[in-house]
């Protein structure tokens, strides 16, 4: 359905700016189908809306896309095997006292009984944050 179809009443991009915050979520869920973050500022969602008629305009993506790439993009099978380490190798790092091991197999690697298609994914598991595998893990230099 195209975002024009989506809004309840056209109002400009320019009169998004003066549009009271209780409008401006009203026009946000019927773009996104969900309440924006609390933390958004008036201006801000203002300003994602405008973004989104814009890119509709111009075939840019949707906000809906993007979340739905973004989800994919984080799944560990999104990313391929790294092929630089053969079968059957261990690596091994300390992290905040805790020795954590990981094998290479065939299909990925393997960390805690569960498989993975990418060491920043398990880089990821262990710091909880994002982490370069290879780096994280002493395979590639640190920048």
């Amino acid at each position: 359905m195209p975002l024009q179809n989506r809004w309840s009443e056209e109002v400009s991009i320019a009169d998004l700016q003066t549009l009271p915050r209780k409008d401006l979520i009203r026009h946000y869920v019927a773009l996104a189908g969900t309440d924006p973050p609390r933390s958004l500022s008036r201006e801000v969602i203002a300003h994602i809306i405008a973004y989104e008629r814009q890119a509709a305009g111009t075939g840019g993506l949707s906000l809906r896309l993007r979340r739905q790439l973004r989800a994919i993009a984080s799944e560990d099978r999104a990313v391929t095997p790294n092929t630089r380490l053969k079968s059957d190798a261990r690596l091994v790092r300390e992290w905040n006292g805790v020795s954590h091991v990981v094998d290479r197999m065939e299909d990925g690697f393997v960390y805690r009984g569960r498989t993975y298609n990418s060491l920043s994914a398990i880089a990821r598991e262990i710091t909880g944050a994002r982490w370069s595998g290879p780096r994280f893990f002493g395979l590639k230099a640190s920048a």
